[in-house]
Protein backbone atom coordinates (compact mmCIF):
# COMPACT_ATOMS: atom_id res chain seq x y z
CA UNK A 1 0.00 0.00 0.00
CA UNK A 2 1.05 3.55 -0.67
CA UNK A 3 -0.51 6.92 -1.38
CA UNK A 4 -1.12 8.37 -4.84
CA UNK A 5 -2.14 11.75 -6.23
CA UNK A 6 -2.56 12.56 -9.92
CA UNK A 7 -3.80 15.55 -11.90
CA UNK A 8 -4.61 15.10 -15.59
CA UNK A 9 -4.58 18.00 -18.05
CA UNK A 10 -3.67 20.73 -15.61
CA UNK A 11 -3.27 24.26 -17.04
CA UNK A 12 0.27 25.55 -16.40
CA UNK A 13 1.33 22.23 -14.91
CA UNK A 14 4.83 23.45 -14.03
CA UNK A 15 3.47 26.12 -11.70
CA UNK A 16 0.90 23.63 -10.35
CA UNK A 17 3.64 21.18 -9.35
CA UNK A 18 4.28 22.86 -5.99
CA UNK A 19 0.58 22.46 -5.14
CA UNK A 20 0.61 18.83 -6.27
CA UNK A 21 3.52 18.04 -3.99
CA UNK A 22 1.74 19.76 -1.11
CA UNK A 23 -1.42 17.72 -1.71
CA UNK A 24 0.59 14.50 -2.00
CA UNK A 25 2.37 15.31 1.26
CA UNK A 26 -1.00 15.22 3.04
CA UNK A 27 -1.01 11.42 2.63
CA UNK A 28 2.65 10.81 3.42
CA UNK A 29 1.49 8.74 6.39
CA UNK A 30 0.45 6.15 3.81
CA UNK A 31 3.93 6.04 2.30
CA UNK A 32 6.63 7.26 4.67
CA UNK A 33 9.51 5.48 2.91
CA UNK A 34 9.96 7.63 -0.21
CA UNK A 35 8.27 10.23 -2.41
CA UNK A 36 8.31 10.58 -6.18
CA UNK A 37 6.66 12.52 -8.98
CA UNK A 38 6.67 12.67 -12.77
CA UNK A 39 5.41 15.49 -15.00
CA UNK A 40 4.48 14.58 -18.59
CA UNK A 41 2.71 17.00 -20.94
CA UNK A 42 0.11 18.67 -18.72
CA UNK A 43 -0.23 15.74 -16.31
CA UNK A 44 1.50 15.09 -12.99
CA UNK A 45 1.61 11.83 -11.05
CA UNK A 46 2.80 11.71 -7.43
CA UNK A 47 3.55 8.74 -5.18
CA UNK A 48 4.18 8.28 -1.46
CA UNK A 49 5.79 4.88 -1.02
CA UNK A 50 5.42 2.19 1.61
CA UNK A 51 8.11 -0.30 0.63
CA UNK A 52 7.04 -3.93 1.07
CA UNK A 53 7.98 -5.61 -2.23
CA UNK A 54 10.96 -4.62 -4.39
CA UNK A 55 12.58 -2.66 -1.56
CA UNK A 56 15.69 -1.57 -3.42
CA UNK A 57 14.23 -0.71 -6.82
CA UNK A 58 10.49 -0.28 -6.54
CA UNK A 59 10.18 3.49 -6.31
CA UNK A 60 7.30 5.13 -8.16
CA UNK A 61 5.98 6.60 -10.38
CA UNK A 62 7.36 4.02 -12.81
CA UNK A 63 8.01 5.11 -16.39
CA UNK A 64 8.35 2.62 -19.23
CA UNK A 65 11.73 2.35 -20.94
CA UNK A 66 10.47 4.17 -24.03
CA UNK A 67 9.07 6.97 -21.87
CA UNK A 68 5.52 6.57 -23.16
CA UNK A 69 3.79 5.28 -20.03
CA UNK A 70 3.99 6.50 -16.45
CA UNK A 71 2.31 4.56 -13.63
CA UNK A 72 1.52 5.29 -10.00
CA UNK A 73 -0.02 2.51 -7.89
CA UNK A 74 -1.38 2.03 -4.40
CA UNK A 75 -1.67 -1.66 -3.69
CA UNK A 76 -0.24 -5.13 -4.11
CA UNK A 77 -0.40 -7.35 -7.20
CA UNK A 78 -0.16 -10.94 -5.99
CA UNK A 79 0.16 -12.57 -9.42
CA UNK A 80 2.92 -10.25 -10.65
CA UNK A 81 5.37 -13.14 -11.16
CA UNK A 82 2.89 -14.89 -13.42
CA UNK A 83 2.28 -11.67 -15.37
CA UNK A 84 6.01 -11.01 -15.79
CA UNK A 85 6.42 -14.45 -17.31
CA UNK A 86 3.93 -13.52 -20.03
CA UNK A 87 6.16 -10.69 -21.24
CA UNK A 88 9.69 -12.11 -21.66
CA UNK A 89 10.63 -9.38 -24.13
CA UNK A 90 9.49 -6.46 -22.02
CA UNK A 91 12.36 -4.55 -20.43
CA UNK A 92 11.36 -4.33 -16.76
CA UNK A 93 13.18 -1.62 -14.83
CA UNK A 94 12.31 -2.75 -11.30
CA UNK A 95 11.29 -5.78 -9.23
CA UNK A 96 8.12 -4.00 -8.18
CA UNK A 97 4.96 -6.10 -8.19
CA UNK A 98 3.23 -3.10 -9.79
CA UNK A 99 5.37 -2.57 -12.89
CA UNK A 100 3.79 -5.49 -14.85
CA UNK A 101 0.65 -3.35 -15.13
CA UNK A 102 2.37 -1.40 -17.94
CA UNK A 103 2.92 -4.29 -20.39
CA UNK A 104 -0.44 -5.68 -19.36
CA UNK A 105 -2.06 -2.42 -20.44
CA UNK A 106 -0.07 -2.37 -23.68
CA UNK A 107 -1.54 -5.77 -24.55
CA UNK A 108 -5.08 -5.56 -23.17
CA UNK A 109 -5.88 -1.85 -22.89
CA UNK A 110 -8.77 -1.07 -20.54
CA UNK A 111 -9.24 -4.81 -19.96
CA UNK A 112 -5.90 -4.95 -18.12
CA UNK A 113 -7.48 -4.91 -14.62
CA UNK A 114 -9.28 -8.16 -15.43
CA UNK A 115 -5.91 -9.92 -15.32
CA UNK A 116 -4.81 -8.54 -11.96
CA UNK A 117 -5.09 -10.49 -8.73
CA UNK A 118 -4.64 -8.12 -5.83
CA UNK A 119 -5.80 -4.99 -4.08
CA UNK A 120 -5.05 -1.85 -6.02
CA UNK A 121 -5.82 1.67 -7.12
CA UNK A 122 -3.72 2.97 -9.98
CA UNK A 123 -3.40 5.75 -12.51
CA UNK A 124 -1.53 5.22 -15.77
CA UNK A 125 -0.69 8.06 -18.15
CA UNK A 126 -0.05 7.55 -21.88
CA UNK A 127 2.16 10.46 -22.96
CA UNK A 128 1.83 9.72 -26.67
CA UNK A 129 -1.98 9.81 -26.67
CA UNK A 130 -2.34 12.25 -23.75
CA UNK A 131 -4.64 9.69 -22.17
CA UNK A 132 -5.14 8.61 -18.57
CA UNK A 133 -6.44 5.25 -17.36
CA UNK A 134 -7.37 4.59 -13.74
CA UNK A 135 -8.65 1.46 -12.01
CA UNK A 136 -9.67 0.18 -8.58
CA UNK A 137 -9.71 -3.38 -7.26
CA UNK A 138 -12.92 -5.45 -7.48
CA UNK A 139 -14.21 -4.96 -3.91
CA UNK A 140 -12.61 -1.63 -3.07
CA UNK A 141 -10.09 -2.82 -0.49
CA UNK A 142 -7.86 0.05 -1.60
CA UNK A 143 -9.27 3.58 -1.39
CA UNK A 144 -9.42 5.89 -4.41
CA UNK A 145 -11.24 9.15 -5.13
CA UNK A 146 -11.76 11.22 -8.24
CA UNK A 147 -12.52 14.93 -8.45
CA UNK A 148 -13.17 17.78 -10.88
CA UNK A 149 -13.04 21.56 -10.83
CA UNK A 150 -15.61 23.91 -12.38
CA UNK A 151 -12.78 26.32 -13.14
CA UNK A 152 -11.02 23.77 -15.37
CA UNK A 153 -13.62 21.16 -16.37
CA UNK A 154 -11.13 19.19 -18.51
CA UNK A 155 -8.88 18.58 -15.52
CA UNK A 156 -9.38 15.32 -13.62
CA UNK A 157 -7.86 14.61 -10.21
CA UNK A 158 -7.23 11.26 -8.50
CA UNK A 159 -6.09 10.57 -4.93
CA UNK A 160 -5.96 7.88 -2.27
CA UNK A 161 -7.69 10.15 0.23
CA UNK A 162 -10.16 13.01 0.07
CA UNK A 163 -7.86 15.47 1.84
CA UNK A 164 -5.73 15.72 -1.30
CA UNK A 165 -8.64 16.98 -3.41
CA UNK A 166 -10.61 19.42 -1.28
CA UNK A 167 -8.62 22.52 -2.26
CA UNK A 168 -8.99 21.95 -5.99
CA UNK A 169 -12.22 20.08 -6.59
CA UNK A 170 -15.83 21.24 -6.57
CA UNK A 171 -17.09 17.68 -6.97
CA UNK A 172 -15.50 14.53 -5.55
CA UNK A 173 -16.66 10.93 -5.81
CA UNK A 174 -15.47 7.60 -4.55
CA UNK A 175 -13.96 5.76 -7.50
CA UNK A 176 -16.28 2.76 -7.97
CA UNK A 177 -14.67 -0.60 -7.15
CA UNK A 178 -14.29 -3.04 -10.01
CA UNK A 179 -14.26 -0.23 -12.57
CA UNK A 180 -11.75 1.32 -14.95
CA UNK A 181 -11.83 4.96 -16.10
CA UNK A 182 -10.67 6.02 -19.57
CA UNK A 183 -10.17 9.71 -20.36
CA UNK A 184 -10.76 9.00 -24.06
CA UNK A 185 -14.41 8.31 -23.29
CA UNK A 186 -14.57 10.10 -19.92
CA UNK A 187 -16.52 7.13 -18.64
CA UNK A 188 -16.26 4.30 -16.12
CA UNK A 189 -16.51 0.72 -17.32
CA UNK A 190 -17.16 -2.22 -15.02
CA UNK A 191 -14.46 -4.83 -15.63
CA UNK A 192 -15.37 -7.03 -12.63
CA UNK A 193 -18.49 -8.94 -13.62
CA UNK A 194 -18.69 -12.25 -11.71
CA UNK A 195 -21.90 -14.23 -11.95
CA UNK A 196 -22.54 -13.83 -8.20
CA UNK A 197 -22.78 -10.02 -8.55
CA UNK A 198 -26.43 -10.52 -9.44
CA UNK A 199 -28.20 -10.32 -6.06
CA UNK A 200 -31.09 -12.44 -7.30
CA UNK A 201 -28.92 -15.28 -8.58
CA UNK A 202 -29.12 -17.82 -5.77
CA UNK A 203 -26.27 -20.30 -5.41
CA UNK A 204 -27.24 -23.94 -5.92
CA UNK A 205 -23.94 -25.78 -6.34
CA UNK A 206 -23.22 -28.37 -3.62
CA UNK A 207 -20.47 -27.37 -1.22
CA UNK A 208 -17.01 -28.81 -1.90
CA UNK A 209 -15.52 -28.30 1.55
CA UNK A 210 -12.04 -29.39 0.51
CA UNK A 211 -12.04 -26.86 -2.32
CA UNK A 212 -13.27 -24.12 0.01
CA UNK A 213 -10.49 -24.83 2.47
CA UNK A 214 -7.80 -25.01 -0.21
CA UNK A 215 -8.95 -21.76 -1.81
CA UNK A 216 -8.84 -19.88 1.49
CA UNK A 217 -5.41 -21.32 2.26
CA UNK A 218 -4.17 -20.10 -1.10
CA UNK A 219 -5.72 -16.68 -0.47
CA UNK A 220 -3.69 -16.41 2.74
CA UNK A 221 -0.55 -17.84 1.17
CA UNK A 222 -0.41 -15.36 -1.69
CA UNK A 223 -0.82 -12.49 0.79
CA UNK A 224 2.36 -13.47 2.57
CA UNK A 225 4.23 -11.90 -0.35
CA UNK A 226 6.51 -9.43 1.45
CA UNK A 227 10.14 -8.50 1.97
CA UNK A 228 9.47 -7.04 5.42
CA UNK A 229 8.28 -8.42 8.79
CA UNK A 230 4.56 -9.15 8.81
CA UNK A 231 1.96 -10.23 11.34
CA UNK A 232 -1.74 -10.90 11.81
CA UNK A 233 -4.53 -9.07 13.61
CA UNK A 234 -6.12 -11.48 16.08
CA UNK A 235 -9.33 -10.77 17.97
CA UNK A 236 -10.00 -14.36 19.02
CA UNK A 237 -13.09 -14.59 16.82
CA UNK A 238 -13.52 -17.29 14.18
CA UNK A 239 -12.63 -15.12 11.21
CA UNK A 240 -9.30 -13.71 12.42
CA UNK A 241 -8.43 -17.03 14.09
CA UNK A 242 -8.82 -18.87 10.80
CA UNK A 243 -6.56 -16.44 8.99
CA UNK A 244 -4.01 -16.51 11.81
CA UNK A 245 -4.02 -20.31 11.92
CA UNK A 246 -3.32 -20.64 8.20
CA UNK A 247 -0.73 -17.86 8.22
CA UNK A 248 1.10 -19.44 11.18
CA UNK A 249 1.23 -22.78 9.41
CA UNK A 250 2.42 -21.26 6.12
CA UNK A 251 5.07 -19.17 7.85
CA UNK A 252 6.41 -22.22 9.68
CA UNK A 253 6.38 -24.20 6.45
CA UNK A 254 8.31 -21.49 4.62
CA UNK A 255 10.82 -21.28 7.47
CA UNK A 256 11.42 -25.02 7.21
CA UNK A 257 11.83 -24.83 3.44
CA UNK A 258 14.39 -22.05 3.59
CA UNK A 259 16.24 -23.83 6.38
CA UNK A 260 16.52 -26.91 4.20
CA UNK A 261 17.46 -24.84 1.16
CA UNK A 262 20.25 -23.03 2.98
CA UNK A 263 21.49 -26.17 4.75
CA UNK A 264 21.69 -24.65 8.18
CA UNK A 265 22.65 -21.10 7.26
CA UNK A 266 20.94 -18.62 9.62
CA UNK A 267 17.96 -17.25 7.69
CA UNK A 268 16.14 -15.62 10.58
CA UNK A 269 16.16 -12.25 8.84
CA UNK A 270 15.89 -13.45 5.25
CA UNK A 271 13.04 -15.89 5.56
CA UNK A 272 11.20 -16.61 2.36
CA UNK A 273 7.47 -16.90 2.18
CA UNK A 274 5.50 -18.23 -0.78
CA UNK A 275 3.87 -16.35 -3.61
CA UNK A 276 0.58 -17.08 -5.37
CA UNK A 277 2.05 -20.04 -7.26
CA UNK A 278 3.96 -21.56 -4.37
CA UNK A 279 7.35 -20.07 -5.18
CA UNK A 280 9.56 -18.90 -2.36
CA UNK A 281 9.60 -15.12 -1.85
CA UNK A 282 11.36 -12.90 0.67
CA UNK A 283 9.52 -11.96 3.85
CA UNK A 284 10.40 -11.09 7.41
CA UNK A 285 10.91 -13.61 10.21
CA UNK A 286 10.65 -17.28 11.02
CA UNK A 287 7.60 -17.25 13.29
CA UNK A 288 4.30 -15.43 12.91
CA UNK A 289 3.54 -12.53 15.26
CA UNK A 290 -0.07 -11.84 16.26
CA UNK A 291 -1.51 -8.61 17.64
CA UNK A 292 -4.60 -7.92 19.75
CA UNK A 293 -6.05 -4.76 21.28
CA UNK A 294 -8.81 -3.93 23.74
CA UNK A 295 -9.75 -2.38 27.03
CA UNK A 296 -8.12 -4.08 30.04
CA UNK A 297 -9.79 -7.44 30.67
CA UNK A 298 -11.75 -7.39 27.40
CA UNK A 299 -13.15 -10.79 26.32
CA UNK A 300 -11.46 -10.40 22.92
CA UNK A 301 -8.06 -10.20 24.55
CA UNK A 302 -8.68 -13.37 26.54
CA UNK A 303 -9.90 -15.24 23.45
CA UNK A 304 -7.01 -13.98 21.29
CA UNK A 305 -4.48 -15.15 23.87
CA UNK A 306 -5.96 -18.66 23.86
CA UNK A 307 -5.89 -18.84 20.08
CA UNK A 308 -2.33 -17.52 19.88
CA UNK A 309 -1.15 -20.14 22.37
CA UNK A 310 -2.86 -22.91 20.42
CA UNK A 311 -1.51 -21.95 16.99
CA UNK A 312 1.93 -20.98 18.31
CA UNK A 313 2.28 -17.33 17.37
CA UNK A 314 4.42 -14.77 19.15
CA UNK A 315 1.57 -12.82 20.65
CA UNK A 316 1.44 -9.11 21.48
CA UNK A 317 -1.43 -7.85 23.61
CA UNK A 318 -2.05 -4.10 23.78
CA UNK A 319 -4.58 -2.23 25.88
CA UNK A 320 -5.90 1.30 25.89
CA UNK A 321 -8.03 3.36 28.25
CA UNK A 322 -11.32 5.05 27.48
CA UNK A 323 -9.58 8.40 27.75
CA UNK A 324 -6.96 7.37 25.22
CA UNK A 325 -9.78 6.39 22.89
CA UNK A 326 -11.51 9.75 23.35
CA UNK A 327 -8.23 11.60 22.85
CA UNK A 328 -7.68 9.85 19.52
CA UNK A 329 -11.14 10.55 18.07
CA UNK A 330 -10.30 13.74 16.19
CA UNK A 331 -7.28 12.09 14.57
CA UNK A 332 -9.30 8.97 13.74
CA UNK A 333 -11.98 11.06 12.00
CA UNK A 334 -9.34 13.05 10.10
CA UNK A 335 -7.83 9.85 8.74
CA UNK A 336 -11.14 8.09 8.06
CA UNK A 337 -12.75 11.10 6.37
CA UNK A 338 -16.18 10.05 7.57
CA UNK A 339 -18.50 10.82 10.49
CA UNK A 340 -20.21 7.43 10.34
CA UNK A 341 -20.55 6.43 14.00
CA UNK A 342 -20.16 2.68 13.50
CA UNK A 343 -17.05 3.09 11.38
CA UNK A 344 -15.45 5.49 13.85
CA UNK A 345 -16.23 3.25 16.83
CA UNK A 346 -14.68 0.21 15.17
CA UNK A 347 -11.72 2.16 13.79
CA UNK A 348 -10.50 3.67 17.05
CA UNK A 349 -8.99 0.46 18.54
CA UNK A 350 -7.60 -0.49 15.13
CA UNK A 351 -6.01 2.94 14.78
CA UNK A 352 -4.39 2.71 18.21
CA UNK A 353 -3.20 -0.85 17.62
CA UNK A 354 -1.71 0.03 14.22
CA UNK A 355 0.57 2.58 15.82
CA UNK A 356 1.81 -0.02 18.29
CA UNK A 357 2.36 -2.58 15.54
CA UNK A 358 4.34 -0.17 13.38
CA UNK A 359 6.49 0.73 16.40
CA UNK A 360 7.39 -2.97 16.68
CA UNK A 361 8.88 -2.96 13.18
CA UNK A 362 5.97 -4.55 11.29
CA UNK A 363 4.75 -3.05 7.99
CA UNK A 364 2.08 -5.55 6.89
CA UNK A 365 -0.67 -7.51 8.66
CA UNK A 366 -3.35 -9.95 7.62
CA UNK A 367 -6.90 -9.28 8.79
CA UNK A 368 -10.24 -11.06 8.83
CA UNK A 369 -12.32 -8.26 7.29
CA UNK A 370 -15.13 -9.30 4.98
CA UNK A 371 -16.13 -12.60 6.55
CA UNK A 372 -19.22 -11.26 8.32
CA UNK A 373 -20.53 -9.85 5.06
CA UNK A 374 -19.68 -12.95 3.05
CA UNK A 375 -21.12 -15.46 5.51
CA UNK A 376 -23.86 -13.43 7.18
CA UNK A 377 -22.08 -13.21 10.50
CA UNK A 378 -23.98 -10.25 11.92
CA UNK A 379 -26.68 -10.97 14.50
CA UNK A 380 -29.57 -9.76 12.36
CA UNK A 381 -28.85 -12.45 9.77
CA UNK A 382 -30.38 -14.96 12.19
CA UNK A 383 -33.75 -13.43 11.33
CA UNK A 384 -33.45 -13.92 7.58
CA UNK A 385 -36.88 -14.95 6.23
CA UNK A 386 -35.39 -17.43 3.75
CA UNK A 387 -32.07 -18.75 2.41
CA UNK A 388 -32.60 -16.73 -0.77
CA UNK A 389 -33.01 -13.47 1.14
CA UNK A 390 -30.03 -14.39 3.32
CA UNK A 391 -27.93 -14.76 0.18
CA UNK A 392 -29.18 -11.53 -1.38
CA UNK A 393 -28.38 -9.56 1.77
CA UNK A 394 -24.86 -11.01 1.85
CA UNK A 395 -24.22 -9.88 -1.72
CA UNK A 396 -25.49 -6.38 -0.92
CA UNK A 397 -23.18 -6.18 2.09
CA UNK A 398 -20.15 -7.29 0.05
CA UNK A 399 -20.94 -4.68 -2.60
CA UNK A 400 -20.91 -1.94 0.02
CA UNK A 401 -17.76 -3.01 1.86
CA UNK A 402 -15.78 -0.14 0.34
CA UNK A 403 -17.95 2.28 2.30
CA UNK A 404 -17.45 0.48 5.61
CA UNK A 405 -15.03 -2.24 6.69
CA UNK A 406 -12.64 -1.90 3.73
CA UNK A 407 -12.45 1.84 4.29
CA UNK A 408 -11.90 1.33 8.02
CA UNK A 409 -9.22 -1.33 7.60
CA UNK A 410 -7.40 0.66 4.94
CA UNK A 411 -7.35 4.09 6.55
CA UNK A 412 -6.98 3.00 10.20
CA UNK A 413 -3.83 1.06 9.41
CA UNK A 414 -2.41 3.30 6.70
CA UNK A 415 -2.61 6.22 9.14
CA UNK A 416 0.65 4.74 10.48
CA UNK A 417 2.10 3.31 7.28
CA UNK A 418 0.85 -0.21 8.03
CA UNK A 419 -0.67 -2.30 5.27
CA UNK A 420 -3.67 -4.58 5.95
CA UNK A 421 -4.39 -7.49 3.62
CA UNK A 422 -7.73 -9.29 3.63
CA UNK A 423 -7.72 -12.94 2.45
CA UNK A 424 -11.50 -13.41 2.77
CA UNK A 425 -11.98 -10.89 -0.06
CA UNK A 426 -9.80 -12.84 -2.46
CA UNK A 427 -11.40 -12.98 -5.93
CA UNK A 428 -11.19 -16.75 -6.22
CA UNK A 429 -12.51 -17.32 -2.72
CA UNK A 430 -15.47 -15.00 -3.31
CA UNK A 431 -16.28 -16.75 -6.57
CA UNK A 432 -16.19 -20.17 -4.94
CA UNK A 433 -18.18 -19.10 -1.91
CA UNK A 434 -20.99 -17.56 -3.93
CA UNK A 435 -21.55 -20.87 -5.67
CA UNK A 436 -22.08 -22.65 -2.36
CA UNK A 437 -24.32 -22.59 0.67
CA UNK A 438 -22.76 -19.64 2.52
CA UNK A 439 -24.46 -20.49 5.82
CA UNK A 440 -22.51 -23.75 6.11
CA UNK A 441 -19.06 -22.97 4.74
CA UNK A 442 -17.50 -20.96 7.59
CA UNK A 443 -18.67 -23.42 10.23
CA UNK A 444 -16.99 -26.26 8.38
CA UNK A 445 -13.81 -24.22 7.94
CA UNK A 446 -13.73 -23.62 11.64
CA UNK A 447 -14.02 -27.31 12.38
CA UNK A 448 -11.31 -28.40 9.96
CA UNK A 449 -8.55 -25.79 10.01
Amino acid sequence: MCGIFAAYRVPEVDSFKDKALKYSKRIRHRGPDWSGNVVANSTILCHERLAIVGLDAGAQPITSTDGRYTLTVNGEIYNHIHIRAQFPDYKFKTMSDCEPIIPLFEKYGVDAPKHLDGMFAWVLYDKKEDRVIAARDPIGVTTLYMGRSKKNPKTVFFASELKCLTDECDTIQAFPPGHVYDSNTDKFTRYFQPDWWDEDRIANVPVDYTKVRETLELAVRKRLMAEVPYGVLLSGGLDSSLIASIAARETAKAAKEIENATEGIDASHTLTGVDDEGHLALSGWTRLHSFAVGLPGAPDLIAAKKVAKYIGTIHHEHTFTLQEGFDALSDVIWHLETYDVTTIRASTPMYLLSRKIKAQGVKMVLSGEGSDEIFGGYLYFANAPSPAEFHTECVKRVKNLHYADCLRANKSTMAWGLEARVPFLDRSFLQLYKRNNSQMVLVTLGLTV
